[in-house]
């Protein structure tokens, strides 16, 4: 966990996009040539930055599309042993035009629509639980409070 001189926790911050095909049904993730392999457009929130600009950023440095970022979708606090805390955001990404996307070379080298049924072979489990979490709050017009991809009581979906 990263302190402050006072000992109080300093979570990195990361954004992210979450892009869904029409039907709902499969999302993009994109191919990252170091770290976790497999995920969704986006990256760490730099200093001065808002998680929404880091979005719209690394969305534009990763995919060459730049637009603001749609609804937060989730906001998961998650800690991680080897890194220390970390606050995660996923906003919708809205729709895309695959013949728009331009790939960050440097990171990347592939990307892909996934089916939603298909994450887990994809992702992490972390990961698949958040992007789970992002399209339950995406179909019912909500944000989501999750704790290592989790949603908790503070955040809970409205009943159906």
């Amino acid at each position: 966990m990263a302190t402050t001189d006072r000992g109080h926790t300093r979570a990195r911050l990361a954004a992210g996009a979450l892009f869904v095909r029409a039907g709902g049904d499969e999302v993009l993730l994109v191919h990252k040539t170091y770290g976790i392999g497999w995920d969704i457009p986006g990256g760490y929130v730099e200093p001065g930055e808002s998680p929404a600009q880091a979005c719209r950023r690394e969305v534009a440095e990763e995919l060459g599309i730049d637009r603001s970022p749609g609804r937060l979708l989730v906001h998961d606090w998650a800690p991680n042993p080897g890194e220390g805390d970390k606050v995660l955001y996923v906003f919708d990404g809205g729709g895309i035009d695959d013949r728009g996307i331009v790939l960050q070379a440097a990171e990347l080298d592939r990307w892909g629509w996934v089916r939603t049924d298909r994450l887990d072979e994809y992702v992490v489990a972390r990961l698949s639980r958040r992007l789970r979490c992002a399209l339950a709050a995406r179909a019912c017009g909500v944000s989501l409070y999750l704790e290592r991809g989790v949603v908790t009581s503070a955040g809970s979906l409205p009943p159906s």
